[in-house]
C-alpha cells in the first residue's frame, strides 16, 4: 500500500514540475510569436486551458497542452490568442488579425 502511495506522489510531483517547465516554454513561445507580429504580450503570462493526450511524429503519446494569452498592438486593444504544445514542441498557434494604424 505504501509503495502505491509513493508511486502516485512521485507521479504527481513529476507532473507538477513538468507543467511548470511547459508553462515557461509557453511564455517564451508566446513572447516570440507576439514579437514576430510586432505585438506585445500582455501581463507576460499564459494560462493553461486544456490538457489532453496526443501523439508526436514518432507516434509517442505526449501531453497536448493549450495555453491562452493576450497580446496588444498599441496598448489600447486586447487580442485573445492561444498556442498548443505537444510535449515541448509548438504544435499550433493562433493570433487573430488586427488593424494596424497607418501614420
Amino acid at each position: 500500500m505504501e509503495t502505491i502511495l509513493i508511486v502516485i506522489l512521485l507521479g504527481i510531483g513529476w507532473f507538477w514540475i513538468d507543467s511548470l517547465n511547459k508553462r515557461e516554454r509557453a511564455i517564451l513561445l508566446g513572447s516570440e510569436l507576439a514579437a514576430r507580429f510586432n505585438l506585445q504580450l500582455l501581463d507576460e503570462s499564459v494560462a493553461c486551458s486544456r490538457i489532453w493526450l496526443g501523439r508526436n511524429r514518432r507516434g509517442h503519446v505526449q501531453f497536448l497542452r493549450t495555453y491562452e494569452f493576450d497580446v496588444s498592438a498599441n496598448g489600447n486593444d486586447r487580442l485573445h490568442c492561444h498556442l498548443m504544445l505537444l510535449g515541448n514542441q509548438l504544435g499550433y498557434w493562433h493570433i487573430p488579425p488586427y488593424l494596424q494604424a497607418v501614420n
